[in-house]
């Protein structure tokens, strides 16, 4: 007859090593290593680098920003969320350099829903760079922007030179010499 061992015993022998060095070797997990680098691929290069930047009009019940009338300016446009974290950790970066290079138009789009906590965060951080509450979503749908922080550098010319996912570092001298030399 069988004899009866302790499913705790059964899986404290079965051993992983066994199977780990076959999915290493098949096709299973270098296919979803290169799913998931492919999924970050729309990165710093999307395919609106290069193109003219979609111009619009967003207005809230204080301000309104029109992004055609920044044209002959670089413009540092940037999609943010007053919830979130890395956006928070990017706003003093942005600030700064706001202060630093006033000849940049750096426009903040925030998607927040709220409008008290849109205005708290505002006040909390000291933010004076040209901002805008949009809800709708309605210039970052143009954008296809879906993660916060999300930064476009658009040139003189109104073209999406470079776009940014996450939160850079605006202290950077590499980041701003190519913000000036643009």
């Amino acid at each position: 007859m069988f004899q009866r061992v302790p499913l705790l015993q059964y899986y404290k022998n079965v051993r992983s090593r066994s199977i780990f060095p076959r999915l290493l070797s098949s096709a299973v997990l270098p296919a979803a290593v290169l799913a998931l680098v492919s999924g970050c691929s729309r990165g710093a290069h999307p395919s609106q680098v290069g193109k003219a930047a979609p111009d619009f009009t967003v207005a809230d019940s204080t301000d309104s920003v029109h992004l055609a009338s920044y044209r002959g300016k670089v413009v540092v446009l940037n999609f943010w969320w007053s919830q979130c974290v890395p956006c928070i950790e990017e706003t003093p970066g942005l600030e700064a350099l706001h202060h630093e290079q006033p000849n940049l138009a750096i426009l903040g789009v925030s998607i927040d829903e709220d409008e008290q906590q849109y205005r708290h965060f505002l006040e909390r951080y000291h933010v004076d760079l040209t901002t805008v509450r949009d809800p709708n979503e309605t210039a970052a749908k143009l954008y296809h922007s879906e993660a916060w922080p999300e930064t476009y550098i658009i040139d003189r010319q109104g073209v999406i030179r470079r776009k940014i996912v996450g939160n850079p570092d605006w202290t950077n001298p590499e980041i701003r010499a190519y913000l000036k030399n643009l």
